[in-house]
């Protein structure tokens, strides 16, 4: 019995760890807000998101393009072909401990 229960509090630790998301150091940050279609303008500069593009809200939940109609501050990155690939937006903890790298794009 103890067996069981021990084995059942691991099963939910690991679903627990797996939930914790980490933001690459290399990720850009910046502000992100959504114009059209496949297009986001983040810094004032439009991008296009790639195909398969991800973007997670505070609680690391996929979100659609569409829903970033106020500007939201994020980390990003940026495929090889210089479109968005991986959006993260930031809950103020992450935003107040993450050293904000410096932005692709001219201020």
């Amino acid at each position: 019995m103890r067996l069981l229960l021990v084995a059942f509090l691991a099963l939910h630790c690991a679903a627990a760890l797996a939930q914790l998301r980490t933001i690459p150091r290399e990720a850009w940050m910046g502000t992100i807000r959504h114009v059209e279609a496949m297009t986001v303008e983040i810094d004032g500069q439009r991008l296009q998101l790639a195909p398969g593009a991800l973007i997670r809200d505070v609680d690391n939940r996929l979100v659609l393009p569409a829903s970033l109609q106020e500007p939201e501050p994020v980390r990003y990155m940026l495929d090889g072909a210089g479109m968005v690939q991986r959006v993260w937006i930031l809950s103020q903890p992450e935003k107040d401990a993450l050293p904000p790298p410096p932005s692709p794009f001219p201020r």
